[in-house]
């Protein structure tokens, strides 16, 4: 886990009735409770470990609309708005600047994917464009590889996941949100298959509504109702250099590195182009829903099998209200960084821009991204249990979405007219 993030203490007192719990205290949760304090709606969010204390703190900070797909893309304007207006709303600055973000291509192929995007978006009159390999070297000065060209979206930018999520609960609690953590949430309750409440490590909560918020622990409580949801857990491996000189304040993702810049004034840095896929029996069991995606992305997956198999194993997968639960087993996700993938990241990074050669590496941490087979998150009722809601599968995209998210999360849970349009979302797609 990233040093820099920020914790906070909340209540530990479990109150007995509210309107909403909303399970999981990720950015998409505690926006999701900011929206609905803010609506004066009675909501209390459960946290099984602590605020951000897995993938929203462990992401790389980015907040794009390059490249996601065309349904995806109005979610992401919509988080635009929000994160701009997030100082204000909140009363804190949690390091959003409008910085750009550019992806390289260092063929013609890959340039091609890029245009075909591009194309594809035409209708939403973006500020995407594709750029030669000349401006590659205007924007972003010193380079060594020759690039084919690349696409630049201006108005994409960043912000610091190890404050923004616990800033955003913080301003909730102001608003009368109320968030417990180091409480994990075992099972629903419910009357004639309706949502009654919520039973914890700690004893019951009655609400008609639910909101599921659980990130790549999703999939485990809802097979627990009954409920599949194809998701598998990746690895991403994460380094953050001391305060040094970089090339540029924009983003940059090449075929097998990426940078931005930190608030601390150093980069963070990743291997752009492989995730780690330690098998686990579920990858054995749905891995099928892959294949796609596998055909498309060949080297993309380092997959080993080994300790994670087992662990994974030992960890409960049917339980009782009354019986621990995974999320007791586990409060917090934390895998070890992968130092291979560690090096290059950082080798490749050298190798396009030398300036990196200077880079001291300050800390590394790894994070665990819940993907789906169409790399689209889940926001929608779950009809087979009324009152359940799910925001989930954010396929490592989910920082920069996150607040737009947990409003169109927020949206659904109190029939609110949508902040977008929810059907790319459906459950039901699968």
């Amino acid at each position: 886990m990233t040093i820099t993030v920020q914790k906070i203490q909340t209540e530990n007192k479990l109150p007995n009735t509210t309107s909403v719990v909303i399970i999981g205290g990720g950015i998409v949760g505690v926006s999701a409770a900011l929206t609905l304090a803010e609506r004066n709606i009675p909501v209390v969010l459960i946290e099984k470990g602590h605020i951000a204390g897995e993938q929203s703190s462990r992401n790389l900070g980015w907040i794009r609309k390059t490249s996601r797909h065309y349904e995806d893309v109005p979610l992401a304007l919509a988080a635009d708005k929000l994160w701009q207006d997030m100082p204000q709303r909140i009363g804190h600055d949690l390091g959003y600047k409008r910085c750009g973000i550019m992806f390289l291509a260092e063929n013609a192929e890959q340039m091609s994917n890029h245009s075909q995007w591009l194309n594809s978006v035409k209708s939403l009159n973006l500020d995407s464009r594709l750029l030669t390999a000349e401006e590659v070297k205007d924007l972003v000065p010193g380079g060594q590889k020759k690039w084919v060209g690349g696409v630049y979206t201006p108005s994409d930018g960043k912000a610091e996941p190890a404050i923004a999520a616990t800033e955003i609960a913080k301003a909730a609690i102001k608003k009368g949100a109320i968030i417990i953590q180091h409480c994990a949430v075992r099972k629903l309750n419910l009357s004639e298959g309706k949502v009654t409440g919520v039973i914890t490590e700690h004893g019951e909560i009655k609400c008609n509504k639910a909101l599921l918020t659980g990130g790549a622990w999703s999939r485990r409580f809802l097979n627990n109702h009954g409920i599949s949801l194809p998701t598998l857990p990746l690895v991403c491996s994460v380094l953050r250099t001391k305060e040094m000189q970089g090339p540029t304040n924009i983003s940059v993702g090449g075929p097998d590195f990426s940078f931005r810049k930190h608030q601390n004034g150093g980069y963070i840095l990743t291997q752009r182009g492989a995730l780690d896929a330690p098998i686990t029996l579920d990858h054995l069991t749905i891995g099928w829903r892959y294949l796609k995606q596998l055909k498309t992305q060949r080297g993309f997956l380092r997959v080993s099998v080994g300790s994670d198999f087992i662990k994974d194993l030992k960890i409960k997968r049917h339980w009782k209200a009354n019986e621990i639960s995974p999320f007791e087993q586990v409060r917090t996700s934390n895998p070890n960084s992968n130092p291979a993938l560690i090096k290059e990241a950082i080798d490749n990074t050298r190798k396009a821009w030398p300036i990196f050669d200077n880079a001291e590496i300050d800390e590394t941490w790894a994070g665990i991204i819940d993907v789906t087979p169409d790399s689209n998150p889940v926001i929608d009722h779950i009809k087979k249990i009324p009152g359940l809601t799910i925001a989930t599968g954010f396929s490592g995209h989910g920082f920069g979405t996150g607040p737009a998210a947990g409003h169109l999360a927020a949206d659904l849970v109190s029939n609110h007219t949508p902040i977008i349009n929810p059907s790319p979302y459906k459950f039901e797609r699968w």
